[in-house]
């Protein structure tokens, strides 16, 4: 059993954390609105504190699952932020998905305080997160990564280092990047079936076992299909990240031409009001329902 802090509590921390308790570790949560954290404990038990700070007083590893390179920045560095709460020799494991410069910037900052600082964002959704199966990518010293990796075990079907500080980080833009172009292809696969008059239903029976089968397609050709897009993982967040993505692909002299595509699709969906569906909303471009 670890002593474990999990700083943030949205659809994938909430169950995230609860993972963490049915392995054995003892968990205190933090979260910015402090009604959901007291949901949490009632839900899984364990505690709750009022700031990062005070969340990991005593932890051996702290996990965190937040939005955006400034709420990292904050929950780590800020006022009342982790670091200073820290012990030396702990781990901090970040799953959130921001840029490869912040990781290396918390990275740095952690070193300063003697903590190790592993990022993982992970891949798997919602529902991934709820069953524990999630893809976890993950960037840092090696030593740092060996321990964290019997914890991460209790949410992360496959958790790997893939390298350095940043290495999960880049590792997971490839995640998002490829998702963008199967989506997109999904999206117009299924729009033309409709138009031609086939049976979406039937025709993706037929064609998931083959080349053009994905999770995508066996996971959500059935609510595209039925246009219901309130689950999974949502428009804005897939938009961020697309956005980390081109960001990098500057820096790096990569060529996204059908990321830069997708991404103003997905602004599409936002100024159609739909920021919150799910990615796989993209087919409501084609379809205009």
């Amino acid at each position: 059993m670890a002593r474990c802090a999990f700083l943030g509590l949205g659809v994938m921390g909430f169950p995230m954390a609860g993972h963490l308790v049915r392995a054995g570790h003892e968990v205190t949560v933090y979260n910015r609105t402090t009604q959901k954290a007291r949901d949490w404990v009632d839900t899984y038990g364990g505690g709750f504190a009022h700031t990062p700070a005070e969340a990991v007083e005593g932890a051996e590893f702290v996990m965190s699952c937040v939005g955006n390179d400034n709420d990292l920045r904050m929950i780590c560095t800020g006022a009342e932020g982790a670091f200073s709460g820290m012990k030396s020799g702990s781990i901090f494991v970040d799953h959130t998905t921001v840029s490869a410069e912040v990781t290396r910037e918390m990275h740095e900052a952690a070193a300063a305080r003697q903590i190790s600082f592993v990022d993982a964002p992970v891949s798997g959704g919602q529902g991934g997160a709820t069953t524990g199966v999630l893809s976890v990518m993950c960037g840092g010293e090696a030593e740092a990564f060996a321990r964290a990796e019997p914890i991460m075990a209790a949410y992360g079907k496959t958790v790997r280092r893939l390298g350095d500080s940043g290495a999960g980080q880049l590792t997971k833009m490839v995640n998002q990047i490829c998702i963008a172009g199967l989506v997109q292809g999904l999206s117009e696969g299924l729009a033309f079936a409709e138009k031609a008059g086939l049976d979406g239903r039937a025709v993706v029976d037929v064609i998931k076992g083959g080349a053009a089968g994905s999770w995508q397609m066996v996971n959500r050709h059935e609510t595209m299909l039925d246009d219901d897009f309130e689950h999974g993982f949502a428009v804005d967040w897939m938009r961020k990240d697309l956005g980390i993505c081109l960001q990098t692909a500057e820096e790096t002299g990569a060529q996204l031409p059908v990321t830069a595509l997708v991404h103003q699709f997905y602004k599409d969906l936002q100024q159609m009001g739909g920021g919150r569906w799910d990615t796989s909303a993209l087919i409501r471009r084609l379809t205009q329902k």
